[in-house]
C-alpha cells in the first residue's frame, strides 16, 4: 500500500528536533512521498535542503502563502519568479486567499494569486490553493481563468458540495486532510457525495492533526488516520483508498 501527503510542510521549524523520524515513521507506513508547499522567502532554503537530503520522498512546490502577502509583496513576487523559473517544481503553490486574520491586504492577495496561476499557466504546473474564508472570490478568480492549462487542488477543502461540484467542474482536486476526522466538521457529509476519483489526501502538517490527536503536532505518519476515516465514509477498503488517491496525486503532479 503506497500513500501520499500532497501538503505537508516538513521543513518547518516544528520539526527541526526531529525530522528524519518524522519522515521515517512515514516512510515505515507506506507513506513514500511528501509534497512540500512553500510558504515565503523565509522557507525557501529550508525547503530546498530537505529536497536535496530525500530527493526520492520530497517534491517541492514555490509560491508565496496569502497570510504572507504584506507590504513587501512585490519584491517577494520577484524572488518567487526567480525561483520557479530556475528550478524543478512540482506544482505552484501554496497560494490562495486567506480572510481569516487580516483582510488588509486582500487586494494585494488577489493580485498575487492571479499572478501565480499565470506562471503555472506558463509553466504547465498545478497550483495548490489555500482558501480560508474566500471560497466565493477564488471561485470568481478560478471561473475567470479557467482553461485547458490551469488545474491543481483545492487544498484543505472544507466547502459544501455545491463548491465541491464546482471546483471539480473547473478540474480541481479536492485535498483531504485531517478536519475530515473531526466530529462535528460536517465535510464527512460533503464528501459523501464526491467520487473517489476527484480527492487526494494530505496533512497539513504541522497544523490540522486528525482525531485521536487533535491539537497536536501533526505529521505525515497520521495520513493513515486521515485514510482510514476516508475509506469508511466510502465503505472500501483502505488499500482501495490509497491506490486511488495516489493515482490522482501522480496524475495531477507528474511525478516519478
Amino acid at each position: 500500500m503506497m500513500l501520499i501527503d500532497t501538503h505537508t510542510h516538513l521543513f518547518s521549524e516544528q520539526f527541526d528536533d526531529d525530522r528524519d523520524n518524522v519522515i521515517s515513521r512515514a516512510l515505515d507506513l507506506g507513506i513514500t512521498k511528501f509534497l512540500l508547499p512553500n510558504i515565503d522567502l523565509k522557507t525557501i532554503d529550508a525547503m530546498h535542503n530537505l529536497v536535496n537530503q530525500y530527493p526520492e520522498s520530497c517534491f517541492p512546490m514555490m509560491g508565496l502563502h496569502p497570510c504572507s502577502v504584506k507590504e513587501t509583496y512585490k519584491n517577494d513576487l520577484d524572488v518567487i519568479e526567480s525561483h520557479l523559473f530556475s528550478n524543478q517544481y512540482v506544482a505552484v503553490g501554496e497560494i490562495g486567499l486567506d480572510y481569516h486574520w487580516d483582510t488588509t491586504f486582500a487586494k494585494e492577495q488577489k493580485e498575487v494569486f492571479v499572478q501565480h496561476i499565470e506562471w503555472a499557466k506558463q509553466m504547465e504546473l498545478p497550483v495548490a490553493i489555500h482558501c480560508r474564508e474566500s471560497m466565493q472570490d477564488i471561485l470568481e478568480i478560478l471561473g475567470r481563468r479557467s482553461d485547458d492549462k490551469l488545474n491543481g487542488l483545492l487544498h484543505c477543502f472544507s466547502g459544501n458540495i455545491e463548491e465541491a461540484k464546482q471546483l471539480i467542474d473547473l478540474g480541481f482536486y479536492l485535498g483531504i486532510g485531517g478536519v475530515i476526522t473531526f466530529k462535528n466538521s460536517g465535510l464527512d457529509k460533503v464528501i459523501e457525495q464526491v467520487d473517489l476519483k476527484h480527492l487526494v489526501l494530505e496533512t497539513d502538517s504541522p497544523y490540522l492533526a486528525p482525531t485521536p490527536f487533535r491539537g497536536k503536532r501533526n505529521e505525515s505518519a497520521y495520513l493513515i488516520n486521515v485514510a482510514e476515516k476516508l475509506s469508511e465514509i466510502k465503505n472500501v477498503s483502505i488499500e482501495e483508498t490509497a491506490r486511488i488517491t495516489s493515482e490522482n496525486a501522480q496524475k495531477l503532479f507528474n511525478f516519478n
